[in-house]
């Protein structure tokens, strides 16, 4: 397995040192770092930080939302940095949920997310492929714009710019096995939000997974803490389990909450959202089953993260990504890994 730097997104001002903790990660061997975006922090602007800083880390946004830049404006962003960092970007991106959509882009999430996906992803490829000018006979992503409020003037168009790498890596944060099957067939892998190398149940990810191409990656978010208490140590995992599962979403709609459930925690997902939408947070990260935030995470002393390692290695996962922020566990977990 390969180890990636999961340095997610900015809170209410920059992440302090975290240039210099990707500078670290490259030290040790790490292959890649990823930046992300919410409702704040761009993800493009932090990697470029960092290529100015690195020679060899690959470069991922893990992930960028799709709803806010059109596709051909995310592949301007790509090829730029691509160019910038001598050919290091992975591009990893991201539906994102109704709340955030609509909620701060104000765009109407899409009815049939399979579909807005898939014409995302072929834009882009046209982008990077340069090989004539990019049309989309599309419901969600169609170009030239064909509505009735336009001019009726507008024409396809090829990028001025050259790209680095036609093949340049784009990778699909996705939640449903149908999205899961879409991703491996129209991308270049995939990024997990939840994932458990011993899920409850054990056909969870080998069906979707079935018909992945060699080399194809499948790199999960994993929140990484050397420590000698356990329980300490995943205490502000279950945190901030209670707020994405309770929170990020409604109360009949929260795709958190849903992967959850298909991991075998329904009763407990659907509990966790209850008491969070009623305002009772505190109750609902209590809610959180400690085995559950243990499962998608490497926590503990060293000698206990080591044995859990063995089934990461041995599940679908190439790389993982993780969310650690002090350099010590940085550098067990590359001694361990690598």
């Amino acid at each position: 397995m390969r180890l990636g730097l999961a340095l997610g997104y900015w809170g209410a001002a920059p992440t302090p040192g975290f240039v210099d903790l990707a500078v670290e990660a490259e030290r040790l061997g790490y292959d890649s770092v990823w930046t992300a975006e919410a409702w704040g922090s761009d993800a493009f602007t932090p990697l470029t930080w960092i290529a100015a800083r690195t020679s060899r880390i690959r470069l991922g946004t893990g992930i960028a939302q799709m709803a806010a830049r059109t596709p051909t404006a995310t592949a301007m962003h790509a090829m730029t940095l691509d160019h910038l960092s001598g050919g290091r970007l992975l591009l990893g991106l991201g539906l994102s949920g109704p709340q955030v959509v609509e909620g701060w882009y104000g765009r109407p999430f899409p009815r049939s997310p399979l579909t807005a996906v898939r014409e995302y992803v072929d834009v882009l490829r046209q982008v990077l492929r340069r090989e004539k000018p990019v049309t989309l006979d599309g419901a969600y992503h169609p170009l030239p714009y064909p509505g009735a409020d336009g001019t009726g003037l507008g024409k396809p168009l090829k990028p001025i710019l050259h790209p680095l790498r036609s093949d340049l890596p784009i990778l699909l944060g996705a939640e449903g096995p149908k999205n899961i099957a879409q991703t491996v067939r129209i991308a270049d892998g995939w990024l997990p939000l939840y994932f458990s190398p011993t899920p409850r149940d054990a056909d969870l990810y080998t069906g979707p997974l079935a018909a992945a191409a060699p080399g194809f990656t499948v790199a999960p978010l994993v929140h990484a803490r050397v420590c000698d208490d356990v329980a300490a140590g995943l205490a502000p995992i279950q945190a901030m389990l209670g707020f994405y599962i309770g929170g990020m979403g409604a109360r009949g709609r929260n795709f958190h909450a849903d992967l959850m459930a298909r991991m075998g925690y329904q009763a407990e997902a659907h509990r966790i959202q209850e008491l969070f939408l009623d305002g009772r947070t505190a109750e609902a990260i209590a809610a959180v089953p400690p085995a559950f935030a243990d499962e998608i995470s490497l926590v503990g002393p060293r000698e206990r993260i080591a044995d859990r390692l063995q089934a990461w290695r041995a599940s679908p996962v190439t790389d993982l990504l993780l969310t650690a922020r002090d350099p010590d566990t940085l550098r067990i977990l590359a001694e361990l890994v690598l």
